[in-house]
């Protein structure tokens, strides 16, 4: 009973660190708190007679928890797109009213690991993320790392280089292309809504696909009068649009450009995706970042 009150006063001591570790691991509030759960469980049923460091020691069992769940991520991910749901017949009221964000949501984004990180992360392996994140955010030492991950300290050192030169080396593109980005989706949306046709072929690749609507005449036409609803968004720090219902987010847009054309719009229905979507709902006249 000793031992499990002093588990739990470490844990609650340690608690603030752990979720911040997690989420900057994992991305996504709710993946974060399931992390940080996880962590909890394990933790409880440990033997800790041995333990002699408890901020490093929480900290390691969190971090071999989040790599678990980027492994399975990674091992199922592939992106799924459902049907664009109907257009409400009456307006409700949101919980974040249109163009207008939180102090949540803003202290969410400025408490973020940057824009470079929540694009580039994803590209890395589930071992270079942890190794960059733990080193380079949490100063977690390389022979920590290397424990967590059964590798030597220098094939941590390694892996959280090799990370870092990549979010470097994408930092000043990933800010343009997200200024540009949200520029081009926000005109989208107006245009769409405007049902005007010429600007939402203006906005499409030639060989544009939406769902399973091939070509730019075809998805104009599908698009021109509809997404009413659609408000602008960063989703999980990227650039797209939230179609919500009563407040609750019912599909995402999401839009893949390439030279400032509209090559592809995926429409996410899925519940359980949704709800660990990081949506951040924007203002359409504010032109900067929150």
């Amino acid at each position: 009973m000793v031992e499990q009150d002093w588990l739990r006063e470490r844990f609650a001591e340690h608690q603030s660190r752990l979720h911040a570790v997690a989420y900057r691991m994992l991305g996504s509030p709710t993946e974060a708190e399931d992390a940080v759960q996880e962590a909890w469980l394990r933790v409880s049923r440990a033997e800790t007679g041995q333990v002699e460091n408890p901020a490093g020691w929480l900290t390691t069992i969190v971090a071999r928890v989040c790599l678990n769940m980027l492994e399975a991520r990674r091992a199922r991910r592939e992106e799924s797109a459902g049907a664009l749901p109907p257009e409400p017949t009456a307006s409700h009221p949101s919980t974040h009213p249109v163009g207008q964000a939180t102090p949540e949501d803003e202290t969410l984004l400025a408490d973020s690991v940057g824009v470079a990180l929540m694009v580039v992360l994803d590209t890395l392996t589930p071992a270079e993320r942890l190794a960059f994140v733990l080193h380079d955010v949490f100063a977690v030492s390389f022979a920590e790392i290397g424990a967590i991950i059964d590798r030597s300290p220098a094939a941590a050192r390694q892996l959280a280089s090799r990370a870092r030169r990549q979010v470097q080396g994408t930092a000043d593109a990933s800010d343009a292309a997200r200024s540009a980005k949200r520029e081009i989706v926000e005109a989208f949306l107006a245009a769409a809504r405007g049902g005007d046709f010429t600007a939402l072929l203006e906005l499409l690749d030639p060989d544009a696909v939406a769902i399973e609507i091939r070509g730019a005449d075809a998805v104009a036409a599908f698009f021109a009068g509809r997404a009413q609803a659609a408000r602008l968004a960063l989703v999980d720090g990227v650039p797209a649009a939230v179609w919500s219902h009563r407040g609750r987010p019912k599909a995402v847009i999401t839009f893949i450009i390439h030279d400032e054309k509209i090559t592809r719009i995926a429409i996410d229905t899925n519940p359980d995706r949704l709800h660990d979507f990081d949506i951040v709902y924007l203002s359409a006249s504010d032109n900067e970042r929150r």
